[in-house]
């Protein structure tokens, strides 16, 4: 029952975050939305940081449960496994409101908690490191090294200006495109 309850608690972080913001999401407002006890909060968690970090630990779980499953096919080219990169970011779950709103909370959060600024470090390096292995069998060392910085940075731009806008699903899908487009271009 504990992985049923903790998932619940994880989810109703996400519904709740998107509907109050991460300030005012309290464990009330958690607790209400999953229908549990808010005593199963500190439980399961310890509090609200600690679900807060479990929630921001599912997003960066989510991102690499979908690039595994995009890349595990076989003999995925260097230029594929990038657009697979790319695709991973920008998911529905990704792109979904309770997401986003998470994923911009837990950024700014990230510059006054130790433990998320690990986390985005973490997240920030595997991004790199995925971009670079695949840069490095289409370009010499350099060029894959700046190649994969700048497009860890539109991914991360991308997905961030897409998430402001007025009209976040039509721009994710044009962020997508733009850069995978970037990767051909590149390449070329």
């Amino acid at each position: 029952m504990k992985p049923v309850r903790e998932q619940q608690l994880i989810n109703a972080t996400l519904e709740s975050v998107a509907q109050f913001g991460l300030q005012k999401t309290t464990i009330i407002t958690i607790s209400k939305i999953a229908g549990l006890s808010s005593g199963i909060i500190s439980h399961y968690f310890g509090g609200k940081q600690g679900l807060v970090d479990a929630t921001v630990k599912h997003l960066l779980e989510q991102l690499k449960l979908a690039l595994l499953e995009r890349v595990e096919q076989n003999n995925l080219g260097a230029v594929e496994r990038l657009n697979m990169i790319v695709e991973a970011n920008f998911t529905p779950f990704q792109r979904s409101i309770p997401a986003t709103k998470t994923w911009l909370s837990f950024w700014a959060q990230s510059m006054h908690e130790p433990g998320l600024a690990r986390l985005q470090h973490i997240n920030s390096k595997r991004l790199y490191s995925n971009l670079l292995y695949s840069f490095h069998q289409l370009l010499d060392a350099k060029s894959a090294r700046s190649a994969a910085k700048q497009m860890a940075a539109m991914i991360d731009g991308f997905w961030l200006r897409s998430a402001l806008s007025a009209k976040p699903e039509e721009e994710f899908k044009q962020a997508e495109q733009l850069c995978k487009k970037f990767i051909a271009d590149l390449i070329k």
